[in-house]
């Protein structure tokens, strides 16, 4: 059983109650915070915490690692895990778990909706009817029915979009760098130049590696028809946000929704600033794709469960940065925890300990990424102490627990 020491858990960024109420019915103290912290701030609060909740806010730095005297795991209340240092956390044996799947069909919804509404021009019509103006007209509006809609990056949300505006009658065509599994009659593009080229719509749902900075900047519009409905609701550093409001301004671009920017604040008390404010059809949003109560309950319970999984039984399925291991049940058995440099020869050595101590292996799982090791071994209850610094002082490790 974990002890006292490893209780504490940090939730940043308003996560949702669901997650407080299953650490805390785990007996974990939990202490919530309703914005995000700077990184000096969070090295502060960070002393003592063994588990940490952020959002999309938040940075985990080397700086905010190596304050952290107790954590053991990182639970990313989003998709993206872009703003945690994973190599660091793996060096430091810190698991990181995200929620790849749990908001898909949130972010889905408000793309297509607003896909929708900018096509149609209501968002500015809406705008203009608040200030007094009737502007009842059939100009520049449109059916989706029959629009190309491009999409940008065919994951879990990506494919989703297809899905459901191919089943409006719109054609689809994408673009990603990885082989994708074809969904419906959906076509795939050779390059993103052929996409653009081609798409009435175009929708960015693309990670967070940095290789797509200003993925979208002129030389991309360039390529796109006139009157092109543009959305991002990726990342915000994805699209030169000048470039967007000098296509905005001329034409080109005949609509526009984005949810994401390259500099958002903190929480709800600071002002924002967009030179995408207050321009003709165009729609801003505050990074609320997943923003929804059905996300942000699904978020909460999927990664605190996979959390308390890693605390309790040492499972690591679909861990960002630890190898993934799904274990059985232990009945009458200790379960230790070893965490190693990815270095030949070190199960041997914890066998080895095992045997000169003449401790029977109930249970045996081991498995390996790029950075590090990851070995669960169950034993028999009669042990000897010295046998446990034994392990502990292999070198190469990183981490070793003992559970149960």
């Amino acid at each position: 059983m974990l002890n006292n020491n490893h209780k504490n858990v940090l939730l940043l960024e308003n996560i949702h109650p669901n997650a407080s109420s299953i650490y805390q019915n785990e007996s974990f103290k939990v202490k919530t915070m309703d914005s995000g912290l700077s990184e000096d701030e969070l090295c502060e609060q960070i002393q003592g915490v063994s588990i940490l909740g952020i959002r999309s806010k938040t940075r985990i730095t080397k700086k905010v690692i190596k304050s952290a005297d107790k954590l053991l795991a990182i639970g990313a209340y989003c998709i993206g895990t872009n703003q945690i240092d994973l190599k660091c956390c793996s060096d430091n044996g810190i698991v990181v778990f995200n929620a790849p799947f749990s908001n898909t069909r949130s972010v889905v919804e408000l793309a297509f909706g607003e896909i929708i509404m900018l096509i149609r021009g209501v968002f500015e019509k809406s705008y203009q009817l608040h200030k007094g103006a009737w502007i009842k007209s059939a100009d520049r509006n449109f059916e989706v029915r029959g629009k190309k809609l491009g999409i940008v990056g065919y994951g879990n949300i990506g494919s989703q979009l297809s899905v459901l505006a191919e089943a409006i009658g719109m054609q689809i065509y994408f673009y990603d760098i990885d082989d994708k599994l074809v969904l419906g009659n959906a076509r795939k593009c050779d390059t993103l130049n052929d996409l653009l080229a081609i798409a009435d719509v175009v929708t960015i749902h693309v990670d967070g590696r940095s290789e797509n900075k200003n993925l979208i900047g002129q030389k991309e519009f360039d390529l796109m028809k006139e009157g092109t409905v543009f959305l991002n609701l990726s990342r915000g550093f994805v699209v030169d946000i000048a470039a967007l409001v000098k296509n905005i301004k001329s034409g080109k671009i005949s609509g526009a929704a984005v949810d994401v920017f390259p500099k958002e604040p903190k929480g709800n008390n600071e002002k924002f600033f967009s030179e995408l404010q207050n321009l003709p059809n165009v729609i801003i949003t505050p990074h609320i794709g997943g923003s929804t109560e059905e996300a942000q309950k699904n978020i909460a319970e999927f990664v605190s469960n996979k959390i308390v999984d890693f605390m309790f039984k040492g499972r690591t399925t679909l861990s960002v940065n630890f190898p993934s291991l799904q274990l059985p049940e232990i009945k009458s058995a200790h379960r230790l925890i070893h965490i190693h440099q990815n270095i030949p020869g070190i199960l041997a050595k914890i066998n080895n300990i095992l045997a000169s101590n003449s401790i029977n292996i109930v249970g045996q799982y081991l498995k390996t990424n790029e950075h590090i090791g990851y070995v669960i071994t169950d034993i028999c209850r009669e042990y000897d102490r010295e046998m446990i610094t034994d392990i502990r002082d292999i070198p190469g490790t990183i981490r070793f627990r003992l559970l149960y």
